[in-house]
């Protein structure tokens, strides 16, 4: 059984790839960048033989505590990305639980992050190759810590899966969760500052973790070379009760989860409240803008943009301060128009199969871009006023306001009327109405990049005019090239979004169904 579920994954892999030749160009992309970074860490790891005993004990300890934290952390964001053995499919089948979980855990060393992992782990034999003894105990660490990495996974997938039964609390711990993300750079620069200023630092972290689950495994290469037998003993007690503690609380929870699967109804709700549809105009357009804004609000695939957006101006305060020149936060206003207005180039695609309502009730493909661009503009419009008069504020720049808000707007209203062309000619592989906004389902990777790229790419040489007259502004402080670009950019970008409207209401009429059908088979 557990051979089957192995060739259950590499089949089910294969056919992933064979699908779409652009998942299969998008594989090699993730395969070559992992391949160099893993490349990169085993190099470090065979150079760590010939260095100091003691770096080489830190190094390993602490790469490989931080291995294991990130694949206990990952899975909250991911929302257990890779789902091609999700447990819950096996719910119907009598596959004794034992059998279930060797197949899950050795499934999940197949693909980009398993491999990767185990890779760099088995270069720490290398590391510890001073000896047999030292080699044979590295070996025996790398095993019991990438199987703990992998297990310990599926206990956080498993765990937040059943946990996660309310659709409120998924979508709030979702949008919560990237917050911190957003903010990694400061928070980095800020761990890395108080290492620097305290000296030995690392090394005493490193003893410590090597007693902790974190980091026991991955010490007893190095306490072997050292001649300390009775510390690798001990510590290769606490990774085996590790591992046996992470494998049994997966399998309580792995049973929970298949007997009673979580539930994700949304309860009663009391009828009569027509909310925005009440508001807007009750017209094919003001129906879709409604819509799209109750997306934008509910919906964490949406409102995640609403969420890191409104950390772009902490970001570039924080780069300032570093540097001393605030000169950055002048790009707060643009870099926001450019997220928000590229946010619904795969609006379609986050439709999945409602998006039959629209081709079923016959909307005119003008009136759904400009439903849906009004919605975003509804947020967008706001946000890059704020941002752009926040930011002549903060630095007394005032002369520069007009130049920055041409910019803004151009980017805005331009960048709006694409993604209305692209997104009524592309659909791309997105996270279901239901999922996490980090989970990436298999689908047309390749193609996902491609048209992104391409699409930006086709952005920039458009708002070009703006990106001149700012420079020029910029260069000579005169503010005539400032109050051009207000101009310029308000016309246009209105001329853009305008044609970008009637441009993608047109391929939408005439592939509306097709559309649809792309729909079905990203799912």
């Amino acid at each position: 059984m557990v051979a089957h579920l192995l060739r259950l994954k590499l089949t089910l892999l294969r056919n992933g790839l064979r699908r779409s030749p652009w998942q299969l160009v998008g594989m090699a992309f993730g395969g070559l960048y992992a391949l160099g970074l893993v490349g990169a860490l085993v190099v470090a790891l065979v150079l760590l033989r010939r260095a100091d005993p003691e770096l080489a004990h830190l190094a390993v300890v602490l790469g490989g505590s931080a291995a294991l934290l990130g694949w206990g952390i990952v899975p909250i964001a991911a929302s257990a990305v890779d789902m091609t053995l999700d447990p819950a499919r096996f719910t119907t089948s009598a596959i004794p639980m034992p059998q279930l979980l060797t197949g899950l855990a050795l499934g999940g060393l197949i693909g980009i992050p398993g491999l990767a992992t185990a890779l760099v782990a088995l270069a720490t034999v290398w590391t510890w190759a001073r000896g047999p003894l030292p080699a044979a105990a590295a070996l025996v660490g790398a095993a019991l810590g990438v199987l703990s990495c992998i297990v310990l996974s599926r206990v956080v997938t498993t765990a937040t899966t059943s946990l996660a039964s309310s659709r409120r609390f998924k979508d709030v711990s979702a949008v919560a969760f990237m917050i911190p993300l957003v903010l990694m750079g400061p928070i980095v620069a800020g761990v890395s500052r108080g290492i620097a200023a305290s000296a030995g630092f690392l090394t005493e972290l490193a003893a410590t973790l090597s007693w902790t689950p974190l980091g026991a495994a991955w010490s007893l290469g190095g306490d072997v070379a050292a001649g300390r037998p009775l510390e690798a003993a001990i510590k290769l007690l606490i990774a085996v009760a590790t591992l046996a503690g992470l494998a049994w609380c997966w399998k309580l929870l792995l049973e929970r989860a298949l007997v009673n699967p979580p539930y994700a109804g949304s309860g009663s709700r009391k009828g009569g409240k027509l909310g925005l549809f009440g508001v807007l105009p009750a017209t094919p357009a003001g129906a879709v803008t409604a819509r799209s804004l109750t997306y934008w609000i509910r919906d964490p695939r949406y409102s995640g943009s609403l969420v890191v957006v409104p950390l772009l101006p902490l970001l570039l305060v924080f780069q300032g301060s570093q540097s001393g020149d605030y000169g950055a936060l002048a790009m707060a206003a643009p870099l926001s128009a450019f997220l928000l207005a590229w946010s619904i180039s795969a609006d379609v695609s986050y439709d999945n199969t409602a998006f039959a309502l629209h081709v079923a009730t016959g909307v005119r493909g003008v009136e759904d871009r400009l439903g849906r661009a009004l919605a975003c503009l509804a947020f967008g419009l706001p946000v890059v006023l704020i941002f752009a008069i926040g930011q002549a504020f903060f630095t007394g720049a005032w002369g520069a306001l007009p130049g920055q808000l041409g910019l803004s707007l151009g980017v805005l209203f331009t960048g709006l009327g694409l993604s209305s062309v692209v997104s009524a000619r592309y659909t791309v592989a997105v996270p279901l109405p239901g999922d996490s906004p980090f989970k990436k389902p298999p689908g047309n990777v390749g193609q996902t990049l491609a048209v992104q790229f391409a699409g930006m790419g086709i952005l920039s040489l458009l708002v070009l005019p703006e990106v001149g007259l700012f420079i020029a502004q910029m260069v000579t402080g005169n503010p005539v090239f400032g109050w051009a670009n207000l101009a310029v950019g308000l016309m246009l970008g209105l001329a853009l979004f305008g044609a970008g409207i009637r441009l993608g209401g047109k391929w939408l009429d005439a592939r509306g169904p097709e559309l649809l059908a792309q729909l079905t088979v990203n799912r």
